[in-house]
């Protein structure tokens, strides 16, 4: 078995990955209790939340999604590994799952057409398994698909968030130890800047050009979308944020992050790992509350040399929504209240 552990850990994980590619159910679950323990808790976006242990995603979470897509495929673009601060030990994948859109899935319509959610999922090993699972789901990506989306328009781009640029998210090893500690401590030094601002002064105190390549991509979550360029992501993002939620990074006494390094790629998982407060003017579309909410954003970075070319990023927008007393799948499913779209059959060849 491969020496370093990241690398095993990698490898491990690829027998499941394979599985859910294919994604025969029966497949699935023995990759599934081969790899994950009985009792791991699998920490899943709103409104799933705490699932218990392998039995749970597959039953309760995976297990619908095969439904509403039969020809269900995983497709993962990152898959990376390295220890956070503490020395545990991470796998962290991003791609999305794909697959006809034939039946509802939380009361979602099916198109009838492919369809496609974005997931970053991040697994903690112990003694070559997976002890818990902190993972998100762009449940308002495959929403805003069927054009139900309740909520009010995103300022960003929403389209189809791409891999890296470089092809090279599938981190081969052996892991290199000094060029992934650098690569994250790179990364962390960047976001104590960022937190500078607003409580220490204008924009200039984050030295974003010293940290972000100035052809930078953010590939924010659906809801929010993406921003190119530090102007881009300072526009469609950071500024409205921060408008809203000022007090953001006063409360990093009250959270756990978890960051870990693989060569030029960087991650960050916590659940959750941010808490403000709605106040100000609002946050995309709702009014401030004056209430405190937690949030929980799980991400991946691209270095270039010794700065930031691409991010992608996840925020459970369905919690955060939900914290703030509004039930976005309660308001889609009045949206589409007047459809009558059950259900399609798919073509010869794909059926379940």
């Amino acid at each position: 078995m491969t020496a370093d552990p990241h690398s095993r850990h990698k490898a491990l994980i690829a027998p499941l990955r394979a599985a859910m590619y294919e994604f025969a159910t029966e497949t699935v679950r023995d990759r599934l209790s081969e790899l994950v323990a009985p009792d791991a808790p699998m920490h899943l976006a709103f409104p799933f939340e705490t699932l218990d242990g392998p039995a749970g995603w597959l039953g309760d979470a995976l297990g619908p999604l095969k439904t509403a897509m039969p020809d269900l495929e995983r497709r993962d673009h990152i898959v990376m590994a390295g220890a956070d601060t503490d020395g545990a030990q991470w796998v962290g994948c991003g791609g999305y799952y794909c697959g006809t859109f034939a039946a509802p899935f939380l009361d979602i319509p099916p198109t009838g057409h492919m369809a496609h959610m974005r997931f970053h999922e991040f697994f903690r090993f112990e003694d070559n398994r997976v002890v818990e699972m902190q993972a998100l789901w762009d449940i308002p990506e495959l929403i805003m698909q069927a054009g139900a989306w309740p909520m009010g328009p995103s300022l960003g781009r929403e389209w189809h968030i791409p891999g890296p640029a470089t092809q090279d998210g599938l981190v081969p090893g052996p892991h290199d130890e000094a060029r992934s500690v650098r690569s994250r401590d790179r990364v962390i030094d960047m976001l104590e800047h960022m937190k500078r601002h607003p409580a220490q002064g204008g924009p200039d105190v984050m030295e974003m050009e010293r940290f972000w390549h100035e052809r930078m991509s953010w590939y924010g979550p659906s809801g929010i979308g993406t921003g190119r360029g530090i102007g881009g992501f300072r526009h469609w993002h950071q500024i409205p944020f921060l408008n809203g939620m000022p007090d953001r990074g006063r409360y990093v006494d009250e959270i756990d992050y978890h960051f870990f390094g693989d060569g030029d790629y960087v991650a960050v998982t916590g659940w959750p790992d941010m808490i403000q407060t709605v106040s100000a003017g609002g946050w995309l579309g709702i009014a401030p509350s004056d209430k405190r909410i937690e949030m929980r954003s799980l991400d991946f970075w691209r270095l270039e040399g010794d700065r930031i070319r691409e991010n992608w990023v996840m925020v459970d927008l369905l919690h955060a929504f939900d914290q703030l007393g509004v039930d976005v799948l309660a308001r889609m499913r009045e949206y589409v209240s007047a459809r009558r779209t059950p259900g399609f059959t798919l073509p010869e060849g794909l059926a379940p």
